[in-house]
Order: structure tokens, then sequence, then C-alpha cells
């Protein structure tokens, strides 16, 4: 689906915790995550760290929405 959808002009961000399936389905754009049953998240530490590793892990995709790649690239 990610390459079809980029085969339109939109340009798309993989977030995964297994990143083998992101380059499988074949996204240009790749950002790993933290834990399968908490992608964008971790429960172990405070809520504040928390909010940060999540704002992170948004940033990072935002900045590789904004990133024109021939290949599959990492952020």
């Amino acid at each position: 689906m990610v390459k079809e959808i980029e085969r339109y002009g939109i340009p798309v961000v993989h977030m995964s915790t297994i990143i083998t399936i992101s380059e499988s389905v074949g996204a240009n754009r790749i950002v790993p995550t933290i834990a399968i049953p908490h992608p964008v998240g971790n429960p172990k530490i405070s809520p504040k760290d928390e909010d940060a590793l999540r704002h992170d892990l948004v940033d990072r995709a935002v900045r590789a929405l904004g990133t024109e790649v021939d290949e599959q690239s990492f952020f």
C-alpha cells in the first residue's frame, strides 16, 4: 500500500518496530519505533519523558515527509 500511495505523488512514512517489514513492503521513508505493544510510547518511563519520546518520533516522521528520497531511508 505504501508504494501505491507514493505512485500518486503522496509521500508516506512507515513507522514500525520491525523495520524488516518496512523494507519488505518497499517503504522509502522508515522511522523505527519503540516496541510492538507500544510503537510510539514507552510505559516504563515517566509521562514527561514519554511525551518527549512521542514528540521526537512524530518530528522525525514529519521531517521524513519533507525529504526527497530515491531509495529506502531511515530517519
